[in-house]
């Protein structure tokens, strides 16, 4: 089967990756990646009537539940006005919740409802669907490798939302 890689395309073969050519191609892969996984969710999306803000809220909700709002538009890098918009759709819908911090009563902490966990499982399933193939298919190391290179390509500042995520699921998200 030719799936467009050559013998000389391994990776660390003689640091061939840091040429041109190789960070071409894995730009280019990247790229088809993110456009092959939005083109598998779209019709979830389409049946649901939303669209790909609503999705990425979804998701952020999803590995982040009682994240404050601003945090969510920090995650997110959009306007207030933008996801003030998307936020009041998915609350109409009933996929959110929101309740007042402990800590600053001011602060709305948001999660998913039922419903919106539902929607999310749902794009999740072929997001879980995609990986776990793609997983099986190069094996643990290079599992490993991938999660590498993603890691080393966030920005400080997503490296830093990732740990606080992490210590946040692990003590519980309530504001204290």
């Amino acid at each position: 089967m030719n799936n467009g890689f050559r013998p000389h395309d391994e990776a660390g073969a003689g640091l061939l990756f840091l040429r041109e050519e190789q960070l071409r191609l894995a730009q280019t892969m990247m790229f088809l990646a993110a456009r092959d996984m939005a083109a598998a969710l779209e019709p979830i999306l389409t049946e649901e009537k939303l669209g790909s803000a609503h999705y990425r809220v979804l998701q952020v909700l999803a590995f982040s539940p009682g994240i404050p709002v601003n945090r969510l538009q920090e995650s997110l890098g959009v306007t207030k006005q933008s996801l003030g918009r998307t936020l009041g759709e998915l609350q109409e819908r009933g996929y959110l919740e929101s309740e007042t911090a402990l800590r600053d009563r001011r602060q709305r902490l948001l999660r998913l409802s039922k419903e919106g966990q539902a929607v999310e499982a749902r794009l999740f399933a072929v997001v879980r669907q995609r990986l776990s193939a793609a997983y099986r298919e190069a094996g643990g190391p290079a599992v490993e490798g991938f999660r590498r290179v993603m890691r080393g390509m966030l920005s400080e500042s997503s490296r830093a939302m990732m740990a606080d995520d992490a210590a946040g699921r692990r003590k519980g998200r309530n504001g204290t």
